[in-house]
């Protein structure tokens, strides 16, 4: 080997190892390891036993559960409420989000309770208290049923449960950056001859997008899955307002349990395509902060 072969080699930087930082702290494998563990025990592990329990029916069945009529409409009002029920809290979640951490006002500890109130309430609880508010008889539902407006036993009662269930997400996501967001910022904006309305379109909104993102994603999942506080005010009429959940359970009473499994890996399909659609367009926005 010649000194200029022997220099060169000791100049070039060291390789490291590929999907590895380095770190204040060892352990690397360890973490991974647990980390590995826990993830498969906890979620990978469930999911296959779905999947492998709805293929025990054969190629054709499986198509005549996942894809019947009634399977379709429940695929369509649980996952079209959680969407709307979650661009709703996206946009009263940041509102709320707002009062929180920019105003001071009487009752203000009372109202940061109130959000966290979904959390803690049994979601049975939250149906019924819906149910009793807007039920045609109720005492928000006896308003509205003289204007034409029943918002209990069809998909509006569901999109009010999962708008209900899920603000939380969003404005407990938000809630942080606002507050890590300097005034000075705003107020720049301002000297530089920004009105009100441009400083919230170009200043504000996109430091929020991430989080708004993120918040938007944990509502629409919480309301993809929810089920306790969805049947007592929805009707759970087969084709009108029968949520896939409930369709699931049904299938359980009845010891199909393939064919639950079936319509619960329809769901978990449709649900990771939209949340790594979510995610990815999360990622895209922070390429630009």
């Amino acid at each position: 080997m010649t000194a200029d072969t022997a220099a060169t080699r000791a100049s070039a930087p060291s390789r490291r190892p590929l999907f590895r930082r380095r770190s204040a702290i060892p352990g690397f494998g360890l973490t991974m390891g647990i980390t590995l563990s826990v993830l498969s025990l906890i979620v990978l592990i469930p999911l296959s036993a779905v999947a492998i329990k709805a293929a025990e029916l054969s190629p054709s069945e499986f198509w005549a559960v996942a894809f019947s009529e009634r399977a379709v409409a429940a695929y369509r009002l649980t996952f079209g409420a959680a969407f709307v029920a979650a661009v709703v809290n996206g946009v009263f979640g940041v509102l709320t989000a707002w009062v929180l951490v920019r105003y001071e006002f009487p009752g203000k500890t009372l109202v940061n309770a109130l959000v966290d109130l979904p959390f803690a309430l049994p979601t049975a609880v939250a149906g019924i208290a819906l149910a009793t508010l807007y039920a045609p008889s109720g005492w928000v539902g006896q308003f509205l049923t003289p204007l034409g407006i029943k918002a209990a036993y069809n998909p509006a009662g569901v999109v009010i449960a999962l708008t209900f269930i899920g603000l939380p997400f969003v404005v407990r996501t938000i809630e942080p950056v606002l507050r890590d967001a300097a005034d000075d910022v705003e107020e720049a904006a301002a000297s530089l001859g920004a009105n009100r309305i441009d400083t919230i379109v170009r200043v504000i909104l996109p430091a929020l997008a991430p989080a708004w993102l993120t918040g938007f994603a944990l509502a629409f999942a919480r309301g993809v899955g929810e089920y306790g506080s969805v049947i007592f005010i929805a009707g759970n009429m087969p084709y009108k307002s029968e949520i896939a959940p409930l369709l699931i359970i049904i299938q359980l009473e009845q010891f199909e349990y393939a064919r639950a499994a079936t319509i619960a890996v329809v769901m978990l399909a449709v649900s990771f395509t939209m949340l790594l659609v979510i995610n990815a367009i999360q990622a895209w926005s922070r390429r630009f902060d």
